[in-house]
């Protein structure tokens, strides 16, 4: 990708895979033939926000069903188990029906706005984020609680004081989860998003789909345009690299 990005065109279409000159024009002329900066944007506002607000939810949810005891706790577990096995594919055509029912019976347009993607993909990430977070809260031991109890902490202190600066790497792991479901996507996004609220991997597929059938595709902007795409996704790995690790073997460890 990284060769074919700053070849030219010619040269990715004869097979080549050292460049016969280095062009780095591929860079800059995606931007001017591909709305890919207004893709990032959207991308990086939805599944940014996804993220957010999943590791928090996620966080609570799990909080509540480790920490306490009441009826129904098994079945949930259960029942988060289970909604991992259901086809995101079977579902695009029930949450565009829904979306549909809610301009013509609320009167509040949802299909064409980034708040389609929004609750569609948090309501995807959030059963695996919980089931995560309910794995790493396992392995917390109960003893920090208790103690923090004996002095006088109401469940919330004990949630944002010693549970949440414990979990971090647990929350790095379901908001990296959310964050890349929302990243990657391209089924959804193509269906209840407009021009102006597409993301950059539907950008990718328009930009990928309009060049079909051309003399000599532009394989270099295409590649550009790929490798730009999946800076961000490499970043946060880089980053977040350690808690990622220790988040996803602790429950095992434990």
């Amino acid at each position: 990708m990284l060769f074919a990005s700053v070849s030219s065109d010619l040269s990715v279409a004869a097979g080549h895979f050292w460049p016969d000159r280095f062009d780095l024009g591929n860079y800059g002329r995606i931007w001017s033939t591909t709305p890919l900066g207004r893709g990032l944007a959207n991308s990086i506002v939805v599944a940014g926000a996804v993220a957010v607000l999943c590791a928090f939810v996620s966080l609570l949810s799990a909080y509540v069903l480790v920490r306490f005891a009441f009826r129904g706790r098994l079945s949930v577990l259960r029942g988060l188990l289970a909604l991992q096995s259901v086809p995101g594919t079977l579902l695009l055509l029930p949450v565009f029906v829904l979306f549909s029912s809610t301009a013509t019976l609320l009167g509040i347009q949802v299909i064409g706005t980034r708040w389609a993607l929004f609750l569609t993909y948090l309501t995807f990430a959030l059963p695996f984020s919980t089931w995560v977070m309910v794995t790493y809260l396992r392995g917390l031991p109960r003893e920090l609680d208790e103690a923090a109890r004996v002095d006088g902490a109401s469940s919330w202190t004990v949630l944002v004081r010693i549970v949440l600066p414990l979990s971090r790497p647990g929350l790095v792991v379901a908001a990296i989860f959310a964050f890349l479901l929302g990243w990657n996507d391209v089924l959804f996004a193509s269906v209840l998003t407009d021009p102006q609220t597409r993301t950059a991997a539907v950008a990718l597929q328009v930009f990928g789909s309009t060049q079909e059938g051309g003399a000599i595709p532009v394989y270099g902007q295409l590649m550009a345009a790929a490798l730009i795409c999946a800076v961000p996704v490499v970043a946060l790995y880089l980053i977040f690299q350690r808690y990622l690790l220790s988040g996803l073997t602790s429950g095992g460890v434990k």
